[in-house]
């Protein structure tokens, strides 16, 4: 588990935070998608439940507003790089990540679980997403169940009642691994709470991924990402929603970088 004062933080990529409540710093402790994979599995194979977010610009924004999304964060057991900005933040300080969007874990967990035999369930959106995304992925991996579809009405309090009953009713269909389709920060920190509601059971926050593969969303083309100006695609299709979002990432780069390079300084020390 990546926390403050860890030496593990301490040797990994890490963002700076506020210290007023909550961690003083989090980082990304699951440098590479074979690494973050291999992990995944050792812990599924133990039956340990887990919790893994996947960070990005948009998160290190909430995470300076908000002390209880630091703490969620705090208690995420594998934290891997979602977004260009980290990965090239990563190379500043010395300390190269790899980009391990959580969209693009979906399809590889879901051959796991297949794999291994293990149920699985997929939490947030809604049903008919769900659905969709279920058939889609047992289809396109022969022995994967989906034992658990839960659609939680919107505006789910991840720390409320109604949450604490969508992790109960994930607990009781049987599925040992879960992918969270909630969004930040509401999908950390129901995985949070998941790891106690249902200790054995692990939680993947993938944001988008599930919608992706039910087709209710369509990602940047593969040329776009390529060029890592998949941001400018979304906002060029929402950008009411978008704009706001992206000017404060953008707001806090000359923060990150300086952050990065004393980090630098750090291993040069």
């Amino acid at each position: 588990m990546v926390r403050t004062g860890d030496q593990t933080l301490n040797r990994t990529m890490r963002f700076r935070l506020p210290a007023d409540q909550g961690p003083e710093a989090v980082g990304v402790n699951a440098p590479t998608r074979e690494g973050l994979l291999g992990e995944i599995e050792r812990r599924l194979r133990a039956g340990a439940g887990f919790a893994v977010a996947t960070i990005n610009l948009d998160h290190l924004v909430k995470l300076r507003m908000s002390a209880p999304f630091r703490r969620a964060y705090a208690a995420q057991d594998l934290v891997c790089a979602d977004g260009n900005p980290v990965v090239w933040l990563s190379r500043l300080a010395g300390r190269p990540v790899e980009l391990i969007p959580g969209s693009e874990l979906v399809r590889p967990l879901a051959a796991m679980a297949a794999r291994l035999d293990l149920p699985m369930g997929l939490l947030g959106a809604d049903q008919r997403t769900l659905d969709a995304a279920a058939a889609r992925l047992e289809a396109e991996h022969p022995g994967l169940r989906v034992v658990a579809r839960i659609a939680p009405p919107y505006g789910l309090d991840p720390e409320g009642p109604v949450a604490a009953e969508c992790l109960q009713q994930l607990a009781a269909s049987g599925a040992k691994l879960c992918l969270l389709a909630l969004g930040a920060p509401k999908q950390e920190m129901l995985a949070v709470r998941g790891k106690q509601v249902a200790p054995g059971v692990g939680f993947v926050s993938v944001g988008a991924g599930v919608e992706f593969v039910a087709g209710v969303q369509t990602r940047a083309p593969v040329w776009v990402q390529r060029l890592a100006m998949e941001w400018a695609w979304r906002m060029a299709r929402e950008p009411r929603r978008l704009f706001r979002r992206y000017l404060s990432c953008f707001a806090i780069l000359p923060t990150l970088a300086r952050d990065a390079l004393m980090l630098r300084g750090e291993e040069q020390a």
